[in-house]
C-alpha cells in the first residue's frame, strides 16, 4: 500500500488529492457545489452535496491515477470547520440543510448570551468568543426550529457533527460517530483545557450531550470505509479542520511559527506550543493539532472574506471571468486613487467580531473602474492579515514579527503576496506545495498508518518556492494602513 487519499471538503467545493508515499501529488479531482442563501445573512449547504461530491472526487482521483483501493494505505480528511449538521442515527437523513460557518442567523442569541454575562466563562473554557461563527448556537437553533428535533435529540435518536463527522459517518456506513480535537475545539461546546465536551456549556446552549461525537486525536483510528465505495475497505486514519491541517502541512511545529491560508476566508495561526495563551485582542485560543493525546495550542485570527472577495468580483459584479485576471487588473490600476474595499459581506471577523457590519467601498472617483476595485479587493486581504498579526504581536510578543508561511488559492498571486509582504513589513514564504491543507490531512493519515515519519522529519521536507520581501517605504506602509483603519472605523459606525 503506497498511496494516501486526502479528502479536502471546503466551503465552495470538494477535492480529493492522491499522494504517493513520499507525499507527492499523483492525481486530484475537484467539484464545486451550490451555495444557498435563504435569507440575508443565512448560508446553507445541502448535506447530500457535501457527501456526493466527496465520493465522486475520491473515485475520480483514484481513476485518474490508475490506483486501486488495494494500494491506498489510509484516508485523511480535512474540512470546512464550524459548519453544522444534525441527522437521524437510524436513517442517516439530515433533519435540515447544513448551516455554514459564515451564517449569521444566531447573532441575536449570541448578543443575549453576552448580555447575560456568559462570554468570559465560554472564552476561558473553549478559547472562543460568543459569535454565530461557531457551531454551538447553530445546534441550538436547529433543535429549537426543526419540529420534534429536541425531543428526538434527548432520546438519543439524532447525531450532531461538523463536516468531518458527517463524512466519517457516511464513509463508514454509519458505524463511526467521531470527530477530532481540532474540529471539536471549534464547536464552542468543547473544553480545550480538559479535552472533554463541557457539560455546563452544553446545558447553557440546551444541547443534549447524547448528540455529540467521540473526540479523537488528529492521527487516530476513525474506522474503515464501506467496501462498496471504493472496492475494498480503506482505513480512515487522519482528521483535522482545514486551518489546522494547513498548519501541519506547513510544518509549523515549533512555537512561534505562523501560517496564513487564503481560501474562501483567511485564517492565520500562530503555534504557541503547550501554552494556552489567552488573547486580550479578541483572537481565538484553539488547538493546532493533537497527537498521542497531547494538544498543541495556537492563537488564531479568522477573516471571513478573502478569496470570496474575488468570487464576488466574478459572480457578483461580473467584472472578471477568472480569478487569475485580478493580478493584471491590479497592476493596471491607478494606485493614486487609493480605493479601499472593506469586504464585510458577512460581518467582520477577528479582531473586530462585528457580525452586524456590511461591506463598503471608500475613495471612489469618476475614474474608478474594474482595475481599481480588483486592486482594492486584493489589498483588503493584506490589510486584514495585518490586523490579525498586529493582534498576535500584542498577545504573543516579538515571535509574531517573523516569517509568515502562506498557502491557499490566493497565495498563487505574486501581486497579492508582494503587497502582503509590503503591508506587513515582513517576509512572506510560499512553499512549493501550496496544497498544504490536503497535505496536512495526508500526513496525519500516513503518520497513523505508519507510512510517514515523525513530525520533525516531515518538517525537513518543507520546500520554499519563493520568499517575498517588503519593498514598500515604511512611511507609505503606515499611511496606507492608517487609511485602512479609518475605513474600518467608518464601516463599524454605520
Amino acid at each position: 500500500m503506497t498511496h494516501i487519499l486526502a479528502i479536502d471538503q471546503g466551503t465552495t467545493s470538494s477535492r480529493a488529492i492522491l499522494f504517493d508515499a513520499d507525499l507527492r501529488v499523483v492525481a486530484s479531482a475537484q467539484e464545486e457545489f451550490p451555495q444557498h442563501y435563504p435569507q440575508p445573512g443565512w448560508v446553507e449547504h445541502d448535506p447530500s452535496d457535501l457527501w456526493s461530491t466527496v465520493a465522486a472526487t475520491a473515485r475520480a482521483a483514484m481513476e485518474r491515477a490508475g490506483v486501486r483501493a488495494e494500494r491506498i494505505a489510509a484516508i485523511g480528511i480535512t474540512n470546512q470547520r464550524e459548519t453544522t449538521l444534525i441527522w437521524d442515527r437510524a436513517s442517516g437523513q439530515p433533519i435540515h440543510p447544513a448551516i455554514v460557518w459564515q451564517d449569521r442567523r444566531t447573532a441575536g442569541l449570541c448578543t443575549a448570551l453576552k448580555d447575560a454575562g456568559h462570554e468570559p466563562m465560554i472564552t476561558e473554557r473553549t478559547g472562543l468568543l460568543l459569535d454565530p461563527y461557531f457551531s454551538a448556537t447553530k445546534v441550538k437553533w436547529l433543535l429549537d426550529h426543526v419540529e420534534g428535533a429536541r425531543a428526538r435529540a434527548e432520546a438519543g435518536e439524532l447525531a450532531f457533527g461538523t463536516v468531518d463527522t458527517w463524512l466519517i459517518w457516511n464513509l463508514t456506513g454509519g458505524r463511526v460517530h467521531a470527530t477530532d480535537a481540532t474540529n471539536a475545539a471549534r464547536t464552542m461546546l468543547y473544553n480545550i483545557a480538559t479535552g472533554t465536551w463541557d457539560a455546563e456549556i452544553c446545558a447553557l446552549m440546551d444541547v443534549p450531550m447524547a448528540l455529540l461525537p467521540e473526540v479523537k486525536d488528529c492521527a487516530a483510528d476513525f474506522g474503515t470505509t464501506r467496501a462498496d465505495l471504493f472496492g475494498r475497505e480503506i482505513p480512515i486514519c487522519g482528521v483535522a479542520g482545514d486551518q489546522q491541517a494547513a498548519t501541519v502541512g506547513q510544518a509549523c511545529f515549533a512555537p512561534g511559527m505562523m501560517k496564513s491560508t487564503y481560501g474562501t476566508g483567511c485564517f492565520a495561526l500562530l503555534n504557541t506550543g503547550s501554552d494556552r495563551v489567552p488573547s486580550t485582542n479578541r483572537l481565538l485560543t484553539t488547538i493546532a493539532y493533537q497527537l498521542d493525546g497531547k494538544p498543541t495550542y495556537a492563537l488564531e485570527g479568522s477573516i471571513f472574506i478573502a478569496g470570496a472577495v474575488v468570487q464576488w468580483l466574478r459572480d457578483g459584479l461580473k467584472i472578471i471571468r477568472h480569478a487569475s485576471e485580478t493580478q493584471g487588473l491590479a497592476e493596471a490600476a491607478e494606485a493614486a486613487q487609493g480605493v479601499i474595499l472593506v469586504p464585510a459581506f458577512t460581518g467582520l471577523g477577528a479582531p473586530y467580531w462585528r457580525p452586524d457590519c456590511r461591506g463598503a467601498v471608500y475613495g471612489l472617483t469618476r475614474n474608478s473602474g474594474p482595475a481599481e476595485l480588483a486592486r482594492a479587493a486584493l489589498e483588503s486581504v493584506g490589510y486584514q492579515t495585518r490586523d490579525l498579526l498586529e493582534a498576535m504581536r500584542a498577545d504573543w510578543g516579538a515571535a509574531a514579527d517573523g516569517v509568515l508561511r502562506v498557502d491557499g488559492g490566493m497565495s498563487a498571486s505574486d501581486w497579492a503576496m508582494q503587497f502582503l509582504s509590503d503591508i506587513l513589513g515582513a517576509p512572506v514564504d510560499r512553499p512549493k506545495v501550496t496544497e498544504t491543507t490536503a497535505l496536512g490531512a495526508a500526513y496525519l493519515a500516513g503518520l497513523q498508518a505508519g507510512v510517514c515519519p515523525a513530525p520533525e522529519e516531515f518538517a525537513k521536507s518543507w520546500a520554499l518556492d519563493r520568499r517575498f520581501e517588503p519593498a514598500m517605504d515604511a512611511d507609505e506602509r503606515q499611511a496606507k494602513y492608517a487609511r485602512w483603519g479609518r475605513a474600518i472605523q467608518a464601516t463599524m459606525a454605520v
